[in-house]
């Protein structure tokens, strides 16, 4: 078996605590909060019925091949000697570019409606606004670039601060129900429906993914083989806890149809932070501030492993030129691929702002749907790829393995892709699996664009990423030369 070599200029700085805290500030996710909380009581039932069908296989599945397979490069590095370096870096490619999608679409617009809201006035498409958005894309891009040794501490800064903030909320939820009674609970109808599983399952499936992403940094854990599986598992009930409380507390206090996907959090803060009485303004301001901070966090947390993904991808001779997958001497992070996410990150906030004319509700949910579209398409090559190393490769130290051996992680990889398979559809075909069983749809009322634009919005991507995954391997292939192969032999653990 044949592995990319190995990146030098690393250094080995991540604990077990420092992994764990990394999955937290990128599993839990405060853009989707308000849109699983948008749909009703039913949310909290799937929210708690998707982390035992969905998330416990999953977490089984990458907690034992992160422990075998703790290379540098992560998934990149699992599909490539699963499948071959083409797949590989189709795979890396959806999987890198969710991330500056969703920071510049999706994470960027959420910290500027609540900064707008209850920090400072930017409004909407302003110079203030531009800049304010900017300036948040490349501070996570700049935490990036910097040690990994430096910048684990601001992810870890970032998930204490989403933990404290999530459960100040709560706690205070609690209160104001007690003060002015669990209302929102008694007309929150948590019976399941067909349209709400289907309008939720996508959203559900992007919070709970990523407890693979640390793996990308493979190669500066100090103790990958130990630490990865505890990590994933405290990380896991840490993101459970963060999702289905939070909107239970928000279903408590807030009036159906008040939760809208970008207002959702700060909105429901609003109205139960009135238990503070004079208090409220001031406290609003710092959750608000802490709100920012955690969302910037939490995308510099996706860029620092996606990067080094799609850096190693071009390292190995799968996208454009090896340039790009260059390790600075001395910070140990790829700069080239930091600063291309950044590039990319601002072009989309640029389209994203165009797009349905500057609705910041209609562009949060379509550029939302396109992040999990991207991620979740490359799942559908990884999945895969764990089983095929589970059943080739057996002579593999595992430190841990899932329960029952082969067939226990047999029947947890096929739970698995089954799940990703119907999120992807759901997610990149939204209304046709209602339509199939003759649920009525109204897709503008739903998206707030039509679905020419959302259609030409996130197949034009996936399209666009196919496109530019393929060029760049051709590219890298044409170019290559005899004995460019960077390549090592033997056994991945």
């Amino acid at each position: 078996m044949s592995v990319p070599a190995p990146v030098p200029h690393l250094r080995r700085s991540l604990r077990r605590f420092d992994i764990m805290a990394m999955g937290v500030a990128a599993v839990v996710s405060f853009d989707v909060i308000g849109q699983i909380a948008a749909g009703g009581g039913q949310a909290v039932v799937w929210i708690a019925v998707l982390a035992v069908v969905f998330l416990l296989p999953y977490a089984l599945l990458f907690a034992e091949t992160g422990a075998a397979f703790p290379q540098e490069g992560g998934p990149y590095v699992w599909v490539d000697v699963a499948f071959g370096r083409l797949p590989a870096a189709l795979t890396t490619m959806f999987y890198w570019v969710t991330n500056p999608v969703w920071l510049g679409g999706s994470l960027v617009f959420l910290a500027a409606q609540a900064w707008n809201g209850f920090v400072f006035p930017l409004g909407s498409g302003t110079v203030a606004d531009y800049l304010f958005k900017l300036v948040f894309i490349w501070a996570a891009i700049l935490t990036a670039v910097i040690s990994l040794r430096r910048g684990k501490w601001i992810t870890t800064a970032g998930a204490a601060a989403k933990v404290l903030a999530l459960a100040f909320f709560t706690a205070t939820a609690v209160a104001y129900g007690v003060q002015h009674g669990f209302r929102g609970l008694a007309e929150a109808h948590f019976s399941p429906t067909t349209v709400g599983f289907l309008a939720l399952v996508p959203v559900l499936l992007f919070a709970y993914v990523g407890f693979e992403a640390p793996n990308a940094a493979g190669d500066e854990m100090v103790d990958p083989q130990h630490d990865v599986p505890a990590a994933i598992g405290v990380s896991g009930a840490i993101a459970a806890g963060c999702y289905l409380l939070p909107v239970a507390a928000i279903l408590s206090a807030a009036p159906p149809g008040r939760i809208t996907g970008i207002g959702g959090f700060m909105d429901a803060a609003e109205l139960v932070f009135g238990v503070y009485g004079s208090w409220r303004g001031p406290l609003l301001t710092g959750v608000a501030v802490l709100f920012a901070v955690a969302l910037l966090t939490q995308g510099s947390a996706w860029m620092i492993v996606a990067d080094r993904m799609q850096a190693m991808a071009a390292a190995d001779g799968g996208f454009f030129t090896r340039a790009l997958g260059a390790f600075h001497p001395r910070l140990g992070t790829p700069v080239r691929m930091n600063l291309l996410s950044g590039v990319t990150a601002t072009a989309f906030m640029l389209a994203a702002m165009h797009l349905a004319h500057g609705d910041a509700s209609a562009v949060f949910g379509v550029v939302l749907s396109v992040a999990i579209t991207t991620l979740l398409l490359s799942y559908l090559a990884v999945i895969p790829a764990l089983l095929a190393l589970r059943l080739r490769h057996r002579e593999v130290p595992r430190p841990y393995e899932v329960p029952f051996g082969t067939r226990g992680f047999t029947l947890a990889a096929l739970v698995v892709y089954a799940w990703i398979v119907l999120g992807s559809w759901v997610a990149l075909f939204p209304g046709t699996l209602e339509a199939a069983v003759g649920i009525p749809y109204r897709f503008r009322a739903v998206w707030g664009v039509s679905r020419l634009t959302f259609e030409a919005f996130t197949l034009g991507t996936v399209v666009l990423l196919l496109a530019v995954a393929g060029a760049g391997y051709v590219a890298q292939r044409v170019r290559a030369q005899p004995g460019d192969d960077q390549r090592q032999s033997g056994p991945a653990g």
